[in-house]
Formats: C-alpha cells, sequence, structure tokens
C-alpha cells in the first residue's frame, strides 16, 4: 500500500492507493485542515491511526519549496522534514514533492472527462507542458518529454514579480506594493489576491458593494463570497473583482506557456479554477493567455485545459510513490 499527501495552505489530503495496470487507484482519502493543528506529523499520526495497514512507499506532495527532504511552507507555520515523517510512519523513507510537481503526475493518469477545453490547439507530443494552479497560493511546474516518459519538475514561479499591463493593472501593483513591500503574482492569482483585488477596487471607489455583500464579509473577506457574488451578478465590484482576476490569470498562463515553450499544452490547476470555469469559458481568460505580441501564434497553437479532479495532486504523490518504490514503470504518455 502506497501512503499519499496532498499538503496545502488550506487543507491536507492523505490517502492509501494500491498500483492496478501501472497506475494508482485510491481505497481510502481523508481531509484536514491544516491550520488546525500545530505540524503536519500530527495530521500523519492521525491517519495512519484512523487507517492502520502496511506500508510500501510513501509521497507527500506540498506547497513550497522542497531542499534536501525540507520544506519551509510559505502559507503555513511549519518546517517539514522527510526523516520526521518517516520517523512517524515507520518507514525508511518518505519523498517530498512540490505540490504543482504532484498535479503534474498526476495529470498525467486523468480520464478525458476530468479536463475542461478551453483552447484546442494542436498539441506537439514532443514538447513542453507547463501547468499554474491558484488556490490558497499560486503554484506552477512543467513537464518535458525526453522521447519516452514525461518529466515533470517544480518550480517557484508563482512568487516572480506581478508584471501589470494596464493602467488598472499598475494601480494595482502600486496598492500592493503599499501593503507587501514586494508583489509576487501569489499576492494576486490566489484566494488571498482576489480579497487584494476587491480590497483594492474598495479602495479606489471601484464598483459598487452591496449591502449584502459588506455583512457576509465582516471584519474577515472571504474570497469564496467574493466569488459567489460576483459570479451571480449581485455587487459590480465583486464582478469587477473577478472579471480583472480572470485577465491576470490567463496573461501569466501566456507568460508560463512561453518561458516552458509548452507546445504539449498549458494545464490550469488548482481549487479555484473549477468554481470560475464559467468565467474561464468567456474570451477574457484567452484574450490575455493570448496577448503576447510577435508570439500569439504560437500561444494559439497550445491546448489550454482546465483539472476538475480536485485529487489530481493526491494521484500525482501516489503515481510519484510508486515510482519510487518500484511499483509504477513510468510515467503515462498523455
Amino acid at each position: 500500500m502506497i501512503l499519499a499527501g496532498d499538503i496545502g495552505g488550506t487543507g491536507s489530503r492523505f490517502g492509501l492507493f494500491e498500483i492496478r495496470e501501472n497506475r494508482p487507484v485510491a481505497v481510502v482519502v481523508e481531509k484536514y485542515p491544516s491550520r488546525a493543528h500545530a505540524r503536519l506529523e500530527d495530521i500523519v499520526a492521525k491517519f495512519v491511526t484512523a487507517h492502520p495497514t502496511p506500508l510500501t512507499a510513501a509521497c507527500l506532495g506540498i506547497a513550497g519549496p522542497v531542499q534536501d527532504g525540507v520544506v519551509v511552507t510559505p502559507n503555513l507555520p511549519w518546517n517539514i522534514r522527510a526523516e520526521s515523517v518517516a520517523a512517524e510512519l515507520g518507514l525508511p523513507r518518505v519523498s517530498l514533492i512540490n505540490d504543482l510537481e504532484a498535479n503534474a503526475y498526476g495529470s498525467t493518469v486523468l480520464p478525458d472527462a476530468d479536463f475542461e477545453t478551453l483552447q484546442k490547439g494542436v498539441a506537439d507530443h514532443r514538447g513542453n507542458a507547463g501547468i499554474i494552479s491558484a488556490g490558497t497560493g499560486l503554484g506552477q511546474a512543467g513537464f518535458y518529454f525526453d522521447g519516452a516518459r514525461l518529466r515533470p519538475f517544480a518550480s517557484e514561479g508563482g512568487h516572480v514579480d506581478f508584471a501589470p499591463q494596464t493602467d488598472l493593472e499598475i494601480d494595482l501593483l502600486r496598492f500592493l506594493r503599499a501593503k507587501f513591500g514586494h508583489v509576487s503574482y501569489e499576492r494576486v492569482l490566489s484566494g488571498p489576491g482576489l480579497v487584494n483585488i476587491y480590497e483594492f477596487l474598495g479602495a479606489t471607489v471601484r464598483g459598487e458593494e452591496t449591502p449584502e455583500l459588506a455583512a457576509e464579509l465582516g471584519n474577515v473577506p472571504s474570497a469564496g463570497v467574493i466569488a459567489q457574488h460576483g459570479l451571480a451578478g449581485k455587487s459590480s465590484r465583486a464582478v469587477e473583482a473577478l472579471e480583472l482576476f480572470v485577465r491576470i490569470y490567463g496573461a501569466e498562463a501566456g507568460n508560463l506557456a512561453l518561458k516552458m515553450k509548452a507546445t504539449r499544452g498549458v494545464l490550469i490547476g488548482g481549487g479555484i479554477a473549477p468554481k470560475l470555469i464559467e468565467k474561464l469559458r468567456g474570451p477574457q481568460f484567452l484574450e490575455a493567455f493570448l496577448d503576447k505580441g510577435r508570439m500569439s501564434a504560437l500561444l494559439a497553437t497550445m491546448p489550454v485545459r482546465v483539472i476538475l479532479n480536485d485529487q489530481c495532486a493526491l494521484l500525482g504523490a501516489a503515481l510519484y510513490g510508486g515510482l519510487e518504490c518500484g511499483r509504477v514503470e513510468n510515467v503515462p504518455v498523455v
């Protein structure tokens, strides 16, 4: 049995997986609130106590940079060490990988029904691919094809400098720079990022906040509440916030596509995209994705798809664990 984990800033999923026909199949999956626990090891102990079984391998996908088996999580007050988790599990070793690397692995075992196509394109199956995922934070990763199999790799591209493209976005940058100093894309493209955009629109008196929305937001602004009101068209300020969020999401997805030369395609993952699928289907996302001057024609050839399966990263961690222990022969080529 393989233990897999998807460790995020809001929630952490754990699962037990069997390998069947070179692919992971879930036996049991549990989700825990990350911030309700002082250490990752506390969640691990809770899961294995509830589901005791001999383990062959374990792999955890974690939102943060993995260096020498250690992760200092940017959106959680945790220092995660592979050797500490391995001791908790009674295993000689545990694999830690970036959560977007896990998403990349997981995407290779998903059926077509788990994707929504935004741009069909023409996939070059000898080319690279990219994946960008907004959730509690913003993750980015890539794949390259070595001639036989796909090779996912991690990045910390979500923390690069935010690059505004319009006067409105320049004003947004000024607002966020006064608040944070350095402004990364994660400050804009994430759940907290949507809140930042909404607060910017309020501070600069753009759009209208309804009394109902103001009451729901209270003293703790919620991205989910803003998104619900924006999708329903109940508040012009929430609508504007979503539209700005989607345009910037499309622009940064296009940036990633160019950096990876993602002729195999670009995947949009994370917890936010499926909830905003109506907005992503609209013109703003792809217009911003394609708005790259002389490179627009190249971007128009790249497939762009949204991952709808919220267990993609967990499947990817299980697949990686299977590769590490020899239960999986290779990454499926898609």
